[in-house]
């Protein structure tokens, strides 16, 4: 049986509640919301979606860390979030995302969560500086 410091989930991206993506719905069915927090890494700008890479400067992804309802679901329901994410691929293929393990900051207090991290190339993407999507987007569409 898991434990419950390693059934939490921390997004950046689109599953943020502010987005209404439909998996949103799915994430919440399962999860509920801890609050807002930290994680240490950068958020890069890939066409329509943000991905992330970690880090070792002092740099911060604001998101949210979500913890397992029921932790006996958690390994059914982030299966479910690791097809969404594109883990599961074909033979020979290499998966858009991995996900790891990483401390996550909710007030300042230290939590262990799961976190997708971009499997891929960023050259050339640009840096989000601000490390947080939602103000990103909010500035972007006042230009």
């Amino acid at each position: 049986m898991m434990s419950n410091e390693h059934s939490k989930l921390f997004v950046y991206g689109s599953l943020r509640s502010g987005f209404r993506n439909p998996a949103y719905e799915y994430l919440t069915k399962y999860f509920y919301l801890m609050g807002e927090g930290v994680v240490k890494g950068k958020l890069y700008e890939k066409g329509n979606y943000p991905v992330a890479k970690p880090t070792a400067d002092e740099k911060f992804i604001y998101g949210e860390l979500y913890c397992i309802n029921n932790p006996l679901e958690f390994s059914w329901a982030i299966g479910q979030l690791d097809d969404y994410e594109g883990l599961n691929v074909e033979e020979g293929e290499s998966p858009l995302y991995m996900r790891e393990e990483v401390i996550v900051y909710l007030k300042g207090d230290p939590q262990i969560a799961w976190v997708y991290w971009f499997n891929g190339e960023i050259n050339g993407m640009p840096e989000i500086e601000s490390g947080d999507l939602m103000q990103y987007l909010q500035q972007k569409n006042k230009s």
